[in-house]
């Protein structure tokens, strides 16, 4: 993520999952990191991996545990699509300090066409171009909010996976748009995969990065 110059900054990771972005900035860039994750299994699991000193919260991004102005840097990765936005920019603008930033991470919209998935549960692109913000609507709910200067970024990652591990990604479902496929289709898809996959299986990620900042005054 592009948060500029990150050494010994008050870092917020909303939506933290398992603590892995909170894990990389405060190992790589020795950030005081806050994390808030509103699942409590979840945060259970990031207890155990973070290091010591990365404060962790159970929390929403809707309504975040923090007082104002107390964060120069805020991030999110894949989780915008899971929140109210309105609700959570303001809350983000809210705890950031006046010239802090804010970076998301999360997918373009060239991403869902060509997803490994897509041949195996034929809903699932549909339901993710719902989900998943485009950048102008982004840049909108940004400016609502009240932050400006909002930047895009593309990136592109490719990697393989071998097919015990996509078989296994695919049975513990383990991304989100899973919870919102019907049980048929679930099944069909898995015993097709068991089927089908090969050996490797090229995953291609299209991430679509924006950053905005927190105005001063």
């Amino acid at each position: 993520m592009r948060l500029g110059d990150l050494r010994g900054r008050r870092v917020l990771d909303v939506g933290t999952g398992t603590g892995t972005l909170a894990t990389a900035l405060a190992e790589r860039y020795a950030c005081k990191v806050w994390a808030v994750e509103p699942s409590p299994e979840m945060l259970e699991i990031a207890r155990g991996r973070v290091p010591r000193g990365v404060g962790l919260k159970l929390g929403w991004a809707e309504a975040l545990p923090f007082k104002d102005r107390w964060f120069e840097r805020a991030a999110m990765r894949l989780v915008v699509h899971l929140l109210d936005p309105p609700r959570a920019f303001a809350e983000l603008h809210r705890v950031l300090k006046p010239g802090g930033i804010l970076a998301i991470a999360t997918f373009d919209p060239s991403h869902f066409a060509g997803f490994w998935l897509n041949r195996l549960f034929p809903s699932l692109e549909a339901i993710d171009r719902a989900r998943f913000p485009e950048p102008e609507p982004l840049r909108r709910e940004l400016a609502a909010a009240g932050f400006d200067e909002v930047r895009f970024e593309r990136l592109s990652h490719v990697r393989e996976l071998d097919r015990p591990t996509a078989l296994s990604r695919i049975r513990g479902r383990h991304i989100s748009t899973f919870d919102l496929l019907d049980d048929e289709e679930l099944v069909a898809g898995t015993e097709r995969a068991e089927r089908e996959l090969p050996d490797r299986v090229e995953v291609r990620l299209e991430w679509l990065l924006a950053v905005a900042d927190r105005p001063g005054g």
